[in-house]
């Protein structure tokens, strides 16, 4: 075949480190279009970014030549100094070192789109542990307690 082409949807997410709540209505907006920027700079078309005070969710288009580490390791680390940039109450800003990765059908594109859309309102009445715990439940994935949390 002359061409290679891809369409790998995935939706990411991850933590503040001891899952400080400061992503505030201040940041909110400036991280989520540099996280944005990021993925895009990697050939990572970005859908959708979204999250709450202490959580990120990301959909993209993961580019075939880009793993899924090395897209991961930039976005925290570069975001992380980026935002010790933006004033002091940044200065211990910190992510959680794991992360988790889903692939996404394109036929359930739309439901990804909305369901990170609506990450507020979902936590109004969801932690965000027991959400991850359905998302690992769903996506067949063991979990150990001990060591999710830190």
């Amino acid at each position: 075949m002359p061409q290679s082409f891809s369409n790998s949807l995935i939706h990411i997410i991850f933590s503040i480190k001891n899952r400080k709540n400061l992503i505030d209505d201040e940041i909110e907006s400036k991280l989520y279009g540099y996280l944005g920027e990021v993925c895009n700079n990697h050939d990572c078309q970005t859908i959708i970014i979204n999250g709450f005070r202490n959580d990120v969710y990301i959909f993209c288009n993961q580019h075939r030549t880009i793993f899924i580490s090395k897209l991961l390791e930039t976005l925290k680390s570069s975001s992380s100094k980026w935002i010790k940039t933006q004033g002091a109450k940044y200065k211990n800003f910190y992510w959680q070192d794991g992360y988790a990765v889903y692939s996404v059908s394109q036929s359930k594109a739309d439901d990804v789109i909305h369901y990170i859309n609506d990450q507020k309102e979902h936590h109004k009445s969801r932690s965000y542990q027991d959400e991850y715990r359905e998302f690992l439940r769903s996506n067949k994935i063991e979990l150990d307690e001990k060591y999710m949390w830190d």
